[in-house]
Protein backbone atom coordinates (compact mmCIF):
# COMPACT_ATOMS: atom_id res chain seq x y z
CA UNK A 1 0.00 0.00 0.00
CA UNK A 2 1.33 3.43 -1.01
CA UNK A 3 1.43 6.15 1.56
CA UNK A 4 -0.19 9.45 0.63
CA UNK A 5 2.41 11.88 -0.65
CA UNK A 6 2.64 14.50 -3.36
CA UNK A 7 4.71 12.37 -5.74
CA UNK A 8 2.12 9.59 -6.08
CA UNK A 9 -1.18 11.51 -6.19
CA UNK A 10 -3.52 10.39 -9.02
CA UNK A 11 -7.18 10.99 -9.80
CA UNK A 12 -9.58 8.11 -9.16
CA UNK A 13 -9.76 5.60 -12.02
CA UNK A 14 -12.36 6.67 -14.63
CA UNK A 15 -12.90 10.14 -13.14
CA UNK A 16 -10.94 11.95 -15.87
CA UNK A 17 -11.58 11.07 -19.52
CA UNK A 18 -8.65 11.31 -21.90
CA UNK A 19 -8.90 14.33 -24.14
CA UNK A 20 -9.84 14.00 -27.81
CA UNK A 21 -6.74 14.38 -30.02
CA UNK A 22 -8.19 15.23 -33.41
CA UNK A 23 -6.23 14.86 -36.63
CA UNK A 24 -3.81 12.16 -35.42
CA UNK A 25 -4.50 9.40 -37.95
CA UNK A 26 -7.30 7.03 -38.88
CA UNK A 27 -6.61 4.63 -36.02
CA UNK A 28 -7.65 7.20 -33.41
CA UNK A 29 -11.22 7.58 -34.73
CA UNK A 30 -10.63 11.32 -35.17
CA UNK A 31 -8.47 11.34 -38.31
CA UNK A 32 -9.17 13.03 -41.67
CA UNK A 33 -12.37 15.02 -40.86
CA UNK A 34 -11.49 15.10 -37.13
CA UNK A 35 -14.96 14.14 -35.93
CA UNK A 36 -16.66 16.98 -37.80
CA UNK A 37 -18.33 14.91 -40.51
CA UNK A 38 -18.47 15.99 -44.15
CA UNK A 39 -19.34 19.46 -45.44
CA UNK A 40 -21.65 22.01 -43.86
CA UNK A 41 -21.23 24.96 -41.57
CA UNK A 42 -20.13 22.96 -38.54
CA UNK A 43 -17.37 21.23 -40.48
CA UNK A 44 -15.60 24.48 -41.31
CA UNK A 45 -13.40 26.71 -39.20
CA UNK A 46 -15.21 29.82 -38.01
CA UNK A 47 -18.66 28.32 -38.65
CA UNK A 48 -21.03 30.21 -36.39
CA UNK A 49 -24.73 30.82 -35.99
CA UNK A 50 -26.69 32.62 -33.30
CA UNK A 51 -28.16 30.77 -30.35
CA UNK A 52 -31.44 29.09 -31.25
CA UNK A 53 -30.82 29.28 -35.01
CA UNK A 54 -32.24 26.24 -36.79
CA UNK A 55 -30.99 26.70 -40.34
CA UNK A 56 -33.75 29.08 -41.35
CA UNK A 57 -36.55 26.94 -39.91
CA UNK A 58 -38.74 28.86 -37.47
CA UNK A 59 -36.91 28.41 -34.14
CA UNK A 60 -38.52 26.61 -31.22
CA UNK A 61 -38.66 29.71 -29.02
CA UNK A 62 -40.68 31.47 -31.74
CA UNK A 63 -42.92 28.49 -32.53
CA UNK A 64 -44.17 28.13 -28.96
CA UNK A 65 -46.72 30.58 -27.57
CA UNK A 66 -45.77 33.18 -25.03
CA UNK A 67 -47.29 32.33 -21.66
CA UNK A 68 -47.65 33.98 -18.34
CA UNK A 69 -48.36 37.43 -17.01
CA UNK A 70 -47.45 38.96 -13.67
CA UNK A 71 -49.82 41.75 -12.75
CA UNK A 72 -48.16 44.80 -11.21
CA UNK A 73 -51.49 45.71 -9.65
CA UNK A 74 -51.54 42.42 -7.73
CA UNK A 75 -48.31 43.31 -5.91
CA UNK A 76 -49.92 46.35 -4.31
CA UNK A 77 -53.33 44.77 -3.67
CA UNK A 78 -53.95 42.98 -0.38
CA UNK A 79 -56.64 40.34 0.10
CA UNK A 80 -58.67 40.41 3.28
CA UNK A 81 -61.15 37.89 4.62
CA UNK A 82 -64.58 38.98 5.77
CA UNK A 83 -64.18 37.88 9.40
CA UNK A 84 -60.95 39.90 9.71
CA UNK A 85 -62.89 43.17 9.32
CA UNK A 86 -64.36 42.73 12.79
CA UNK A 87 -60.86 42.75 14.33
CA UNK A 88 -60.26 46.41 13.40
CA UNK A 89 -61.19 49.03 16.01
CA UNK A 90 -61.71 52.02 13.72
CA UNK A 91 -64.61 53.89 12.20
CA UNK A 92 -64.61 53.94 9.24
CA UNK A 93 -62.30 51.04 8.37
CA UNK A 94 -59.97 52.14 5.59
CA UNK A 95 -56.64 50.97 4.17
CA UNK A 96 -54.63 52.85 6.82
CA UNK A 97 -56.65 51.29 9.65
CA UNK A 98 -55.97 47.84 8.18
CA UNK A 99 -52.23 48.59 8.02
CA UNK A 100 -52.22 49.80 11.63
CA UNK A 101 -53.99 46.61 12.72
CA UNK A 102 -51.37 44.53 10.85
CA UNK A 103 -53.92 42.84 8.60
CA UNK A 104 -52.41 44.02 5.29
CA UNK A 105 -48.80 44.61 4.26
CA UNK A 106 -47.30 48.08 4.41
CA UNK A 107 -46.88 48.37 0.62
CA UNK A 108 -50.60 47.80 -0.04
CA UNK A 109 -52.34 50.59 -1.90
CA UNK A 110 -55.71 48.85 -2.08
CA UNK A 111 -57.42 46.02 -0.26
CA UNK A 112 -60.16 43.68 -1.41
CA UNK A 113 -62.48 41.92 1.02
CA UNK A 114 -63.52 38.40 0.02
CA UNK A 115 -66.39 36.31 1.35
CA UNK A 116 -64.56 33.98 3.73
CA UNK A 117 -66.00 33.45 7.19
CA UNK A 118 -68.87 35.39 8.70
CA UNK A 119 -69.36 38.84 10.19
CA UNK A 120 -71.81 39.69 12.96
CA UNK A 121 -70.79 43.23 13.92
CA UNK A 122 -71.77 46.33 11.94
CA UNK A 123 -68.67 47.70 10.24
CA UNK A 124 -68.43 50.95 8.28
CA UNK A 125 -65.82 50.81 5.53
CA UNK A 126 -64.34 53.42 3.25
CA UNK A 127 -62.18 53.01 0.15
CA UNK A 128 -62.07 49.20 0.21
CA UNK A 129 -63.02 46.87 -2.62
CA UNK A 130 -65.50 44.03 -2.06
CA UNK A 131 -66.59 40.90 -3.83
CA UNK A 132 -70.37 40.92 -4.37
CA UNK A 133 -70.94 38.27 -1.67
CA UNK A 134 -68.78 40.11 0.87
CA UNK A 135 -70.61 43.37 0.20
CA UNK A 136 -73.99 41.71 0.85
CA UNK A 137 -72.71 40.12 4.07
CA UNK A 138 -71.42 43.46 5.45
CA UNK A 139 -74.68 45.23 4.61
CA UNK A 140 -76.73 42.36 6.07
CA UNK A 141 -74.81 42.74 9.35
CA UNK A 142 -75.81 46.43 9.47
CA UNK A 143 -72.56 47.88 8.10
CA UNK A 144 -72.01 50.41 5.33
CA UNK A 145 -69.74 50.25 2.29
CA UNK A 146 -68.49 53.59 0.98
CA UNK A 147 -66.41 53.95 -2.18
Amino acid sequence: MNSLSLNNLKPAPGSRATRKRAGRGMGTGFGKTCGRGHKGQRSRAGGYHKVGFEGGQMPLQRRLPKIGFRSRKAAETAELRLHELAKVNADPVDIQALKDAGLVHAAAKRAKVILSGTIDTAVNTKGLEFTPGARKAVEAAGGKVQA
